[in-house]
């Protein structure tokens, strides 16, 4: 962080948030000079100022925790560990709920998309998927050697993963977002099934479900939802969210209601 000033990455999160420098300065209760002495590296901003920068742009904590830093300030949020004593009734409402979902799949996942919790019914869906696929969701998804094989409309679903994921690489700039995004669309057959997407022309349907065969030949239609948590501070509790699959279609919700659950 010593090679690293406080202004350029201010104005890189500002220009990524699309503000203006006079719109910012009126969220914030600065003048547009002082934030335009902040950005070019004339003026040292405090750290309230820092913070108010940083909510007024919506950044992530661990990148409020950089510009800290950058400006020669002690971090604000912590960064503990899920299994840290702290997190533990932030943890215990992750299982609650993701039990509580089941028979339905249900996964928490990280900043990165990778899984870190997950119950029962998520479980049985990856039985049987190659352990360097996991945990990340991506892989798992996109992967040939993953769910991509059962994939029954993984043009549509593929397109709709890529999106979500370009979007979290533009408005984060996590170099390891951006990694992943340009490791997933190498995958064989990944830009095949990009090319042969519906035409943003056609009818647009109400969700759109993940449909994978099973074992027995029938079709598992689910789509999903995404939660987090409301007023976190700390970083991990930040970059954390929960997956619910919910199905798509009476019979999706039977096979997952059997006891033996879908294979």
């Amino acid at each position: 962080m010593r090679d690293v000033t406080v202004g350029p990455l201010l104005r890189g999160w500002r220009l990524r948030r699309r503000r203006s420098q006079l719109d910012l300065a009126l969220d914030v209760g600065v003048s547009t000079r002082h934030l335009s002495w902040v950005e070019t590296g004339r003026s040292r901003p405090s750290a309230e100022l820092v913070l108010a920068l940083a909510e007024g742009l919506d950044v992530p904590l661990r990148e409020a925790n950089t510009l800290l830093l950058a400006a020669g300030h002690a971090p604000r949020y912590p960064a503990r560990p899920l299994d840290a004593d702290e997190l533990g009734p932030a943890r215990d409402a992750l299982r609650r709920m993701l039990d509580a979902h089941d028979p339905y799949p249900g996964v928490a996942i990280d900043r990165a998309w990778n899984i870190v919790l997950a119950n029962r019914a998520a479980a049985a869906l990856t039985a049987g998927v190659p352990e360097d696929l996991l945990p990340n969701v991506y892989r798992l998804c996109l992967h040939p050697d993953g769910l991509a094989r059962r994939t029954l409309n993984l043009p549509e679903w593929a397109g709709h993963l890529l999106h979500q994921l370009g979007r979290a690489v533009a408005l984060t700039a996590d170099p390891v977002l951006t990694a992943l995004e340009a490791e997933v669309r190498g995958y064989p057959g990944v830009e095949e099934a990009l090319a042969t997407r519906p035409s943003p022309l056609e009818p647009v349907p109400l969700l759109v479900p993940l449909r994978l065969r099973l074992d027995d030949g029938r079709a598992l239609s689910l789509f999903t939802t995404l939660t987090t948590f409301g007023t976190p501070r700390d970083v991990t509790l930040d970059e954390l969210a929960v997956e619910l699959f919910y199905p798509a279609d009476d019979e999706s919700a039977a096979t997952l209601r059997t006891p033996a659950g879908p294979r």
